[in-house]
C-alpha cells in the first residue's frame, strides 16, 4: 500500500511591499556594473547599446509575468524543474537540473570570481598573475562560509544586498547631477554599429544576450507565489513594477557610463565601472565606490554558491545523479557539503579555462533554452490541464507569453549563429547528461 504524505502548506504572509523588494533584490546583482563593457563592444553605438538594455528588460518583464502563472499554480520546491517536469516529463527536468549543476551555477560563480579578482588587481595595482589565485580564493572562501550553515549564508546575503544598491544610487545620482563639461555626447539615435559586427540585428542580438546576465534571477521571483497573501493581485504588480524599476536603474546607470566615458573607453573595458567612479569622485572616492562594488560582487557569488549546491542535493534525493548516496549527505550544520565541494571544483576548472564574458554568454545560452521551454509550458498546461487552480493568470495572454517565447528563441538562435562554438559546447555539456539519466533510470526507477 502506498501512503501519500500530505505536503505542508506555505504560510501566506507576504504582502506587496515585501514582494516588490524581493523581485528587485533578486535580480539586481553584479552584472549591471560589468556588462556595460561587452554590450558597448558588440553594439558599437550608444543608441544601440541603450536599446539592447531596453529590449533585454522588456523580454525579462514578459518572461517574469509568464512564468509567474506556473509559480503560483505549482508552488513546489525545485521551481523551474517542477514546471518542466509537469509539462515535458522527467527527462527534460533532469537535463535542466544537470545543466544547472554542471554549467549554470559553477559558471556564474567562476565568472563573478574572475570579475572580483580583476577589480582587486585594478584597485590595488597588483599584477595580472594574481587574477586566477584571487578568483579561486574568493570562490573557496564563500563555499567554506556556506558550510557554516544556511543561516550564516543567508545573513551574509542580507548584509551584502545593501552594498549593491549603494554604489548604484551614488553613481546614478552624482553622475546625472554632475556631468562634467566636455563629457561625451550621448546620441539615442546612433544605431550604426562599429563594434564586432557591422550587421545591426546581429549587433543588437549580441548586445541583448550580454544584458541578460545582469537581468538574470527573474526566474526566482515566482518562488514567493505560494506565500503571497493575494497572489492574483500582488504577484503581477510586484513583477511588473519590480522588473520595470530594475530596467530603469540599468538604463540610468548605463546612461551615466556613456555620459562620463566615451563609448570607445567603455567597450571591452573590464574596469569601466571603476573608471567611471574615479572620473566622478576622484581617485580616493573612486576607490571607496569600487570597494562597495567588490562587496556587491562578493555577495552575488555567495547567492549562487548558497543556492547552487542545493540543486544536485535535490536531484540526489530522487536518485537522479551518480553517487547520489554521497551527494545526499549533510554536514552537522545541515549543508550538502559534498555537493558544495563538487560545485567548487567545477567552478575552479571554469576559472582556468574561461573569461567573464565567455562564461556568462554560455550559461545564458544554456539556461534560456529551458526558459523558452518554460514559457511554452504555460500554453501547454493551459490546454492540457484547464482545471488546474491558477491563483494568478498571465496578463494579456497569449501576447505576453508569445513575446517571451519569441524573444527567447531569438536569443538562442542568434547565439547559435554568432557564437556557434560557445553555444555547441554549452549544448554538448547539457546533452552529455542523457546517458547518465538513462543509466540511473534503469538502475533505480
Amino acid at each position: 500500500m502506498i501512503v501519500i504524505k500530505k505536503q505542508p502548506t506555505l504560510n501566506r504572509s507576504i504582502g506587496f511591499t515585501a514582494a516588490l523588494s524581493t523581485v528587485m533584490g533578486t535580480v539586481i546583482g553584479a552584472g549591471v556594473f560589468f556588462k556595460a563593457a561587452p554590450v558597448a563592444e558588440v553594439t558599437g553605438a550608444t543608441g544601440l547599446s541603450l536599446l539592447a538594455w531596453l529590449i533585454g528588460g522588456l523580454i525579462t518583464i514578459c518572461a517574469g509575468l509568464t512564468v509567474a502563472e506556473l509559480a503560483a499554480a505549482i508552488p513546489e520546491t525545485g521551481g523551474m524543474m517542477r514546471y518542466i517536469e509537469r509539462a515535458y516529463g522527467s527527462v527534460a527536468a533532469f537535463l535542466l537540473g544537470w545543466a544547472e549543476t554542471v554549467v549554470y551555477f559553477p559558471a556564474s560563480i567562476a565568472a563573478l570570481a574572475i570579475i572580483f579578482a580583476t577589480q582587486c588587481l585594478n584597485l590595488f595595482g597588483w599584477s595580472a598573475q594574481w587574477q586566477i589565485p584571487i578568483a579561486i580564493i574568493v570562490a573557496t572562501s564563500l563555499t567554506l562560509l556556506n558550510f557554516l550553515g544556511g543561516r550564516v549564508g543567508g545573513a551574509f546575503q542580507a548584509f551584502t544586498m545593501v552594498f549593491k544598491l549603494i554604489p548604484l544610487a551614488v553613481i546614478i545620482i552624482w553622475g546625472l547631477l554632475h556631468t562634467q563639461a566636455g563629457a561625451p555626447q550621448v546620441s539615442l539615435f546612433s544605431v550604426t554599429p562599429h563594434g564586432q559586427s557591422n550587421n545591426v540585428l546581429a549587433a543588437l542580438g549580441n548586445g541583448v544576450l550580454a544584458t541578460l546576465f545582469a537581468y538574470d534571477g527573474w526566474i526566482h521571483v515566482g518562488n514567493i507565489a505560494g506565500e503571497l497573501r493575494q497572489p492574483e493581485r500582488d504577484l503581477p504588480k510586484a513583477i511588473l513594477l519590480g522588473l520595470s524599476g530594475t530596467m530603469v536603474v540599468y538604463l540610468l546607470i548605463n546612461a551615466v557610463f556613456l555620459l562620463v566615458l566615451p563609448l570607445g573607453q567603455i567597450a571591452g573595458n573590464g574596469n569601466a565601472a571603476a573608471d567611471v567612479a574615479q572620473a566622478l569622485f576622484g581617485p580616493f572616492g573612486g576607490k571607496i565606490v569600487t570597494i562597495g562594488i567588490l562587496i556587491s560582487v562578493y555577495g552575488a557569488i555567495n547567492g549562487y554558491t548558497m543556492t547552487g549546491m542545493r540543486i544536485p542535493y535535490a536531484m540526489a534525493l530522487d536518485q537522479r545523479l551518480p553517487f547520489s548516496r554521497q551527494l545526499k549527505k549533510l554536514s552537522r550544520t545541515g549543508v550538502p557539503f559534498i555537493c558544495g565541494l563538487i560545485q567548487l571544483v567545477i567552478a575552479i576548472g571554469m576559472i582556468f579555462v574561461g573569461g567573464f564574458n565567455t562564461l556568462t554568454d554560455m550559461l545564458i545560452f544554456v539556461i534560456w533554452i529551458f526558459y523558452v521551454l518554460t514559457f511554452v509550458a504555460v500554453i501547454i498546461l493551459r490546454h492540457r490541464e484547464p482545471t488546474m487552480p491558477r491563483p494568478y493568470r498571465t496578463i494579456l495572454y497569449p501576447i505576453v507569453p508569445l513575446i517571451a517565447i519569441l524573444g527567447g528563441i531569438y536569443i538562442v538562435i542568434n547565439t547559435l549563429m554568432t557564437q556557434t562554438v560557445l553555444a555547441l559546447i554549452g549544448l554538448g555539456i547539457t546533452l552529455a547528461g542523457l546517458p547518465i539519466y538513462y543509466y540511473l533510470e534503469r538502475k533505480y526507477h
